[in-house]
């Protein structure tokens, strides 16, 4: 299969080489990753710059666009043969719940599913040494014809993993969890009277109930969520079908 790797952490991230070193001896595998660090772009992708592509290894390229940049023009044209799968990670860091709205990790993912090509998003509950990639890479070579087969047009895959040398062979097919993020401005006054502003995120509080990403992850399970590209509510439209809307003339 030609897989095509990217990532939001940048090209020379561990997480991006713990994949391919489990996938390339089954696989044709080629990299397009940003070449440097796109964490939260969500799916911000570049519509009136050019995007640079630089080769940078065998069958690896660093790019200077996001994380969804780098699949559309892997399959538009960048590699000699368009991707039949795209992998985004491992991330360094879950991505859980609400986070998949900010995730540029999740982001290339739901862009090849867009394009209509599986999508799968890797992330590891982590962010300080020692970061155990490798189960949850093994894990993708061991079932990666599986979850191609569980695809469809209509969603992407996200898989996180908790930070373990030695993951259970416990898998639970999750929904996202509500996060509730406590962030806060930090301001600063430079000498010439500019104002500064800087995000300074607390702690995100999770609601663990059973049967979400981060129930699963925080008993030691992988978790393995289908993301819908189309976030349909037919119960709240109803309810804006009802609503006594007004409208009046000029």
């Amino acid at each position: 299969m030609r897989v095509l790797l990217t990532n939001d952490d940048g090209v020379h991230s561990p997480g991006l080489e713990a994949v391919r070193a489990a996938l390339q001896d089954r696989h044709e595998v080629w990299t397009i990753a940003p070449d440097s660090e796109r964490s939260a772009m969500s799916h911000y992708i570049t519509v009136k710059n050019p995007v640079s592509c630089m080769h940078v290894g065998e069958r690896i390229f660093a790019s200077s666009g996001s994380p969804a940049d780098c699949v559309i023009i892997g399959m538009l044209g960048a590699l000699p043969e368009p991707p039949e799968l795209v992998i985004s990670g491992i991330n360094i860091g879950a991505n859980l719940g609400s986070d998949i709205i900010y995730s540029g990790t999740c982001a290339a993912a739901r862009q090849a599913a867009i394009m209509g090509v599986p999508g799968i998003a890797l992330s590891l509950d982590a962010f300080e040494e020692p970061l155990h990639f490798d189960p949850l890479a093994r894990f993708i070579r061991e079932n990666l014809d599986e979850l191609v087969g569980l695809w469809n047009g209509e969603h992407f895959i996200n898989v996180n993993a908790p930070n373990s040398a030695e993951l259970e062979k416990r898998i639970e097919i999750t929904s996202p969890s509500i996060r509730i993020y406590n962030d806060k401005l930090a301001r600063f006054h430079s000498p010439r009277g500019d104002v500064y502003f800087f995000m300074d995120g607390g702690l995100a509080e999770t609601e663990l109930e059973p049967g979400t990403d981060w129930y699963a992850v925080s008993h030691g399970a992988i978790s393995v969520s289908p993301i819908y590209l189309n976030p349909v509510s037919h119960s709240d439209s109803a309810a804006y079908h009802d609503a006594g809307f007004v409208t009046s003339k000029a």
